[in-house]
């Protein structure tokens, strides 16, 4: 939990989507948009789209006070989730991950997307922004890269309520992110 007076969650919103803050009574709508088995083949828990799996992620995306439910404004449907978390203020630092989307959403440029209107955010308040992406996981993996993330290193990590898995850690600098304008 953040106490330095930054909001990790705030509404953000562009022409195509809204992040809405994530509220106990989104479950049901969520796990709609998260109960595809496609959707997790990569992730590090790939049994995330199984009811009481996905009770465990979603009490964790609310216990992190910094999570977002994604609507596509088009239509208002719920498309997915991605959070804030972890924020470091000796590094001057966040996290941003716990992303996923329906699969009708893959391919659309909706991640790069929804990641620009976050770090156009976020970098107001951090230096920079890391990601725990899973070993497996390469989608997620191209996609960091394309925003200019690096890979820094591998590790360990723990999501709430799973078994530890391996992971790469990627960071962005604020002032890589300056720099690429593709994202403004």
């Amino acid at each position: 939990m953040i106490t330095t007076g930054i909001d990790i969650q705030p509404t953000l919103e562009n022409e195509e989507v809204a992040l809405l803050p994530l509220q106990e009574g989104d479950f049901e709508i969520l796990y709609e948009a998260a109960s595809d088995p496609k959707i997790w083949e990569q992730h590090p828990n790939k049994d995330r789209w199984k009811r009481d799996v996905f009770r465990t992620f979603f009490d964790g995306a609310i216990e992190s006070r910094g999570a977002f439910k994604i609507v596509y404004k088009a239509t208002k449907e719920v498309i997915g989730s991605t959070r804030f978390y972890d924020y470091n203020e000796v590094e001057n630092s966040i996290f941003i991950g716990y992303t996923f989307y329906g699969i009708k959403y893959w391919g659309k440029g909706i991640n790069g997307n929804v990641k620009a209107m976050m770090l156009n955010y976020i970098f107001q308040y951090v230096s920079k922004v890391n990601f725990h992406i899973g070993a497996d996981n390469i989608r997620s993996q191209i996609a960091v890269g394309r925003l200019g993330a690096e890979k820094i290193g591998e590790e360990q990590v723990e999501y709430y309520g799973e078994d530890p898995k391996l992971n790469f850690a990627y960071e962005i600098k604020n002032e890589n992110w300056k720099s690429k304008t593709r994202f403004k």
